[in-house]
């Protein structure tokens, strides 16, 4: 019988940020929360304590209420890969508003979507999109590249400074970096929000199987949800320092980055310079890292361009790894040449990681581990009753909706909310099998979605682009693979009549409208697209397809 790790019912007073600091602060306040490296051999560029981490963080939040916003207003973030990315996201969820972790590499058209669709009431970025700039407020002052330094002489280092204020009516506050640099420091410092476990926290978009990313709206229970990683991935202490080769608007990074080593009052280590994978190892040895997670590529890249010996990674315990299959060998590769494992997990922006390995639970060979503790992981047929389907028989992965980790629901959907729900079951999407020793096999995605280079990407985003460009007549996308361990976007595509086989120009096209991982990185021109008996493009012969160019 599994103990329930929460139960909706009782909804207690609950607030992710304050779960994540307040322990920490009361316990070892100076303790260092969060380093700052900005170069592999430079020392850290920021050390945060957790009694300043907090500081920081409540500052914010004052400063955000004070600005106009209300609870459950979001708060968009499209920042550089900095501490101010996360301590404006926990700000927001202090406050009691709703955070929106984005990538700065979206396109403008992309940004757009995402705020439109939120509704979202503040954007923080350095370059708002050109219809959103005009909304800025004024008399910014030059941002300064370490958080707690004066920024020098400007039209805003005068005091006494006025935050921007959300104006009147349904006008979006933009801010800059330097906005939310001077709310760290200067802002009003106010309490936790009195929230509740089943409040909204955080909205995050992913592709799926719409021509639109869909916002997943996590409560802020969902922290409670992360408990079973602890010991079910990480095996993590509060001796431990966590680095992370992710960006923040990545779920797994916030996640395993920052949201579970602070619960548990060990060391965030963040990296934000230039990535190259030779220099994962010193920064691992220079920082003393105790845990190193990322997406199967980076292990992969390390092998080949670093030093992975025991020696050059001394501190280090274990590597933790999501995002994608990992390629054949990798596992024994790197224990061979280091010396120790990599903890494999895998999971959904719906729920994060809720199945892996353990230092408790050794991995076994073509499967991606068991269910975490307190976690309840079922195979449901496809079509066909939600009944669990016996060991070693293929069918859809799902979860069992009380866990505290699942999504309140996708922002506005309500329809794809229904495709996900199987009664006392959710299923987003995976194909798997279960031993009957609890180890599951993942086996694919029953909707299709591209992994490529470490992201999801719903072939039928990109298609609704590239199907606007005035020579394609037809196109249709898919996950190609370039080599065992690599996958990529690839375009097939139909021209109109007479239209010239311009690959460069296709490509060029692509990348004004979609953020560089969504591009496809090969076009096959064909003379028609596979399809079934119905008409629909059969995605599966895709690859097999031959370019006519």
């Amino acid at each position: 019988m599994i103990t329930p790790l929460y139960t909706p019912a009782e909804n207690p007073p609950f607030n992710m940020a304050r779960y994540c600091l307040a322990g920490a602060v009361a316990a070892t306040p100076t303790k260092p929360a969060l380093i700052v490296i900005a170069g592999p051999e430079a020392p850290p560029a920021e050390i945060w304590t957790y009694a300043g981490l907090e500081d920081a963080v409540l500052r914010t939040a004052g400063a955000l209420r004070q600005a106009g916003l209300k609870p459950g207003d979001r708060v968009m973030i499209r920042l550089d890969n900095t501490s101010a990315y996360a301590i404006l996201f926990f700000a927001a969820i202090a406050a009691g508003l709703v955070a929106l972790p984005a990538s700065n590499q979206l396109t403008d058209p992309e940004a757009l979507f995402l705020l439109e669709d939120s509704g979202a009431a503040a954007l923080a970025c350095s370059s708002p999109p050109p219809t959103w700039r005009s909304h800025a407020p004024h008399g910014r002052g030059k941002e300064s590249g370490v958080a707690g330094t004066p920024t020098g002489e400007g039209p805003c280092s005068p005091p006494p400074w006025s935050f921007p204020t959300r104006a009147e009516g349904n006008t979006p506050l933009v801010l800059s970096p330097d906005d939310v640099l001077r709310m760290m420091r200067e802002g009003p410092r106010i309490d936790y929000a009195p929230t509740r476990a089943e409040d909204p926290a955080f909205l995050i978009y992913t592709s799926g199987t719409t021509a639109r990313p869909k916002g997943v709206l996590h409560a802020h229970r969902s922290a409670i949800g992360r408990r079973p990683m602890y010991q079910g991935w990480y095996g993590l202490g509060a001796d431990d320092r966590v680095l992370h080769a992710g960006a923040f608007n990545w779920t797994f990074t916030l996640g395993v980055g920052l949201t579970d080593p602070w619960a548990n009052g060990a060391t965030a280590i963040v990296y934000t310079g230039e990535k190259d994978p030779g220099l994962w190892p010193r920064l691992i040895r220079n920082t003393e890292a105790t845990l190193f997670a990322g997406v199967p590529g980076v292990f992969r890249q390390m092998l080949k361009y670093a030093d992975v010996a025991p020696a050059a990674i001394p501190t280090l315990r274990h590597g933790l790894m999501a995002g994608e299959a990992p390629p054949p060998g990798l596992f024994e590769e790197w224990a061979a040449r280091s010396g120790r494992e990599i903890y494999e997990g895998l999971g959904m922006s719906e729920l994060s990681t809720y199945i892996s390995t353990s230092p408790t639970v050794p991995r076994r060979a073509g499967t991606v581990g068991k269910a975490q503790p307190g976690r309840r992981v079922a195979i449901l047929p496809v079509d066909g009753p939600d009944e669990p389907l016996p060991p070693d028989t293929e069918g859809l992965i799902a979860v069992h909706r009380s866990d505290p980790g699942l999504m309140l629901g996708y922002w506005n959907r309500p329809a794809e909310q229904a495709e996900v729900t199987r009664g006392e079951w959710f299923v987003g999407g995976d194909l798997g099998t279960m031993d009957a020793d609890g180890y599951i096999t993942h086996t694919g995605r029953n909707n299709e979605v591209m992994k490529a280079l470490g992201y999801r990407v719903s072939p039928l985003e990109v298609e609704a682009v590239l199907a606007a460009h005035p020579d394609i007549a037809e196109v249709a996308c898919a996950e190609l693979a370039v080599r065992a361990d690599v996958h990529i976007v690839g375009a097939f595509i139909v021209l109109h009549e007479n239209a010239p086989r311009d690959a460069g120009a296709i490509l060029a096209f692509a990348a004004e409208r979609l953020a560089a991982y969504k591009c496809p990185r090969e076009i096959r021109f064909v003379d028609a697209l596979p399809r079934t008996a119905n008409g629909k493009v059969r995605r599966a012969g895709l690859a097999k397809t031959v370019s006519n160019s």
